[in-house]
């Protein structure tokens, strides 16, 4: 009996449609989510498949309303006993930060898998179809139920933990640097090498139902020089939170500490990650956590580490609570 799965479309350059095929300009979210499903009618070979548009976005433009509303209707569409697994359309730019938002707020195990493209419909060699089919394949594979959110696109499955875009433009541009990834899809041919690490999903203890809005947090990026009137700037707007996306291990030149101190003692949580691409944040490395009451982000790379964040400023919560979610998820 064949796998029920829905795809539910946002937009991105997976929808993308341009003047030509062989140049880089062309518009995203272009294409709704039936055009999408009828480029690959294959899909017929390994699932029975229906399709809903979400929303119709760059994922420049991915927002906390849209998170909120697609969360809702995963929850809602993976409860049916009818429904075996959902995929999710999305454009590349901020894919790390929905699936990872995702993974902390669907509670089910049934499988979601979100895909990609680095070119639009239109361009010639289009990567678009041959994800969307691997997608739906993982998605009806009971081998990936309990693996939690997954991003298959380009033959690879990665865990939503910890993936990361690590080109513009290459079609290879999804890497999992520390862990690896969960598996691989060839033409729909699935192999897994493990299981998440880390509480997510069905093991989770944030819940999104019913809100209209999450906290505000914003990423600061440090340098050599970093201004610290900005994190005194960012307190004044109204940040519940800040992450740091500091240098080397989520370091930052005196000034700046200085500017994090009274960000703390007015109540805004502060998280240290990085702005390089590979490595962990250590609690009481070079900056000393205790004293300056901050949040170590580990292998949280700052996209995702505010994505975490701001799940945890839900409830009235001090650093080493905050740290602890950290350790956890």
């Amino acid at each position: 009996m064949q796998a029920n799965i829905v795809i539910l479309a946002t937009g991105g350059t997976i929808a993308g449609r341009g003047d030509s095929g062989t140049r880089a300009s062309y518009n995203a979210a272009a294409l709704a989510v039936d055009a999408l499903i009828e480029a690959v009618p294959q899909l017929a070979e390994l699932a029975a498949i229906s399709g809903e548009q979400v929303a119709s976005v760059g994922s420049q433009d991915m927002s906390d309303a849209i998170w909120l509303t697609l969360a809702a209707r995963v929850n809602t569409l993976l409860a049916e006993e009818g429904v075996d697994g959902v995929v999710i359309t999305h454009g590349t730019d901020t894919i790390e930060e929905t699936a990872y938002f995702l993974s902390l707020v669907v509670h089910s195990k049934k499988p979601v898998v979100l895909t990609a493209a680095m070119r639009p419909a239109t361009a010639l060699s289009a990567d678009g179809p041959l994800n969307i089919y691997n997608a739906v394949a993982v998605a009806a594979d009971p081998q990936a139920a309990g693996r939690g959110v997954l991003v298959v696109i380009n033959d690879d499955i990665h865990g939503a933990r910890g993936m990361t875009k690590s080109s513009t433009t290459d079609v290879q541009t999804f890497i999992s640097p520390e862990r690896g990834l969960i598996g691989t899809s060839l033409y729909g041919e699935n192999r897994y090498f493990r299981y998440p690490y880390k509480r997510h999903t069905a093991d989770s203890e944030f819940s999104v139902d019913g809100l209209q809005a999450l906290p505000r947090v914003d990423v600061l990026y440090l340098h050599a020089g970093a201004s610290p009137d900005l994190v005194d700037a960012l307190v004044a707007a109204g940040a519940r939170g800040i992450v740091l996306a500091g240098v080397g291990n989520g370091n930052m030149n005196r000034e700046t500490q200085a500017a994090v101190a009274r960000a703390v003692k007015a109540g805004v949580a502060v998280v240290r990650s990085t702005r390089v691409t590979r490595g962990f944040v250590g609690r009481n490395v070079e900056t000393d956590d205790d004293t300056l009451g901050t949040v170590a982000a580990g292998e949280l790379k700052p996209p995702q580490a505010r994505v975490l964040l701001k799940l945890a400023l839900l409830e009235k919560r001090d650093p080493a609570s905050i740290q602890a979610l950290f350790d956890q998820y």
